[in-house]
């Protein structure tokens, strides 16, 4: 996937700016955006993805997007922050290694490198203050306060805790619906479904062909949106998942609010990422019992701003705290961002 850049306004006053950039496994944007809310450049590319290219290349990928929206901005004030939230960032050392890659590419006087979650939390809340739970392929939650205190999980996979990504729902699909058949579970229509999805004559089937290549095993994302189905429809095994999934996203918000004292305030959840941004009803139901009955208080939201505007946000943040761009007491650049963002796109 070629980038996609845009020019932005145009006037004669020149506030500072921040670069923006979130980078998911899938696509990678980057947005030049100035103190009062105006975007002077953005542009769209591939995922960041050191897993299949090597650190040295993702980087490279990204440089080569950031260097164009940059030439597509040139009319905007001074760039005085990057504001670069990443997937795949989870731990403070890759933080640090990759800020220090893009301070040495002299893009603005000071960087912020943090996990893509942060970016969610952001762009869906008014404020630095809150809980952020995603379900992509993965799981992950983040807490942030205005002061800056964080709160954060490993988000390694399994080894560190995590289940509930659309990987973890996925295999659940195919081990209830294998088990149903042979007879080492209960039944469920998950097994019909599975089989009748991929056009074979069992669920069975389907791992062997996937197995033997002959699926290719990413198609078993498909799968997600189809545990949802049954699971609204009454089914009580994927229901019991659907619970599970409800439970971790729960506990995940839960854990982060109490480490920030939140617990017991109005705050912000947001909720992100493709299984969350559907909202299945069974799910959403239950998240929300659950994440109230410890915090009575928090408030829900499901993320619509894409995870740049998130980005910039937290990027507007830093220049405020320290002084390098006016406050915006009524919110009024923060309005004219998102609703400029949302009118181009």
């Amino acid at each position: 996937m070629g980038p996609v850049t845009e020019g932005g306004a145009d006037s004669s006053e020149s506030a500072p700016a921040v670069l923006a950039i979130d980078a998911g496994n899938s696509k990678t944007d980057v947005a030049v955006v100035d103190a009062n809310g105006r975007v002077w450049g953005r542009g769209r590319g591939a995922g960041y993805a050191p897993y299949q290219l090597g650190q040295d290349a993702a980087v490279e990928r990204i440089a080569s997007l950031v260097e164009e929206v940059l030439r597509s901005a040139a009319g905007a004030g001074p760039v005085e922050h990057v504001a670069a939230y990443l997937a795949n960032i989870d731990l403070p050392v890759e933080e640090l290694q990759l800020r220090k890659e893009f301070e040495d590419r002299g893009w603005a006087r000071t960087v912020t490198v943090g996990n893509d979650t942060f970016a969610v939390l952001r762009s869906g809340t008014g404020a630095p203050r809150g809980v952020a739970v995603v379900c992509g392929a993965g799981i992950n939650c983040v807490g942030l306060l205005p002061d800056g205190r964080t709160a954060r999980f490993p988000a390694l996979g399994r080894m560190t805790g995590d289940w509930g990504g659309g990987l973890g729902l996925m295999e659940e699909v195919m081990w209830s619906s294998v088990r149903a058949e042979d007879g080492r579970g209960p039944a469920t229509a998950l097994a019909d479904a599975t089989a009748g999805h991929f056009g074979l004559e069992s669920a069975t089937a389907v791992a062997e062909a996937v197995h033997l290549g002959e699926l290719p095993s990413e198609r078993l994302h498909e799968l997600v949106p189809l545990l949802f189905r049954i699971a609204d429809a009454g089914d009580p095994v994927a229901g019991e998942v659907v619970e599970r999934q409800a439970g971790e996203i729960a506990v995940m918000a839960v854990t982060a609010l109490g480490r920030l004292d939140l617990l017991a305030e109005e705050a912000d959840v947001v909720l992100g990422g493709g299984v969350l941004a559907a909202q299945p009803p069974l799910l959403m139901a239950a998240v929300s019992r659950l994440i109230l009955r410890s915090a009575p208080r928090a408030v829900l939201r499901v993320a619509v701003d894409p995870p740049v505007v998130g980005a910039a946000l937290l990027g507007l943040d830093r220049l405020r705290a320290d002084g390098r761009a006016p406050e915006d007491p009524t919110g009024q650049a923060e309005q004219l961002l998102r609703s400029g963002w949302a009118r181009t796109t």
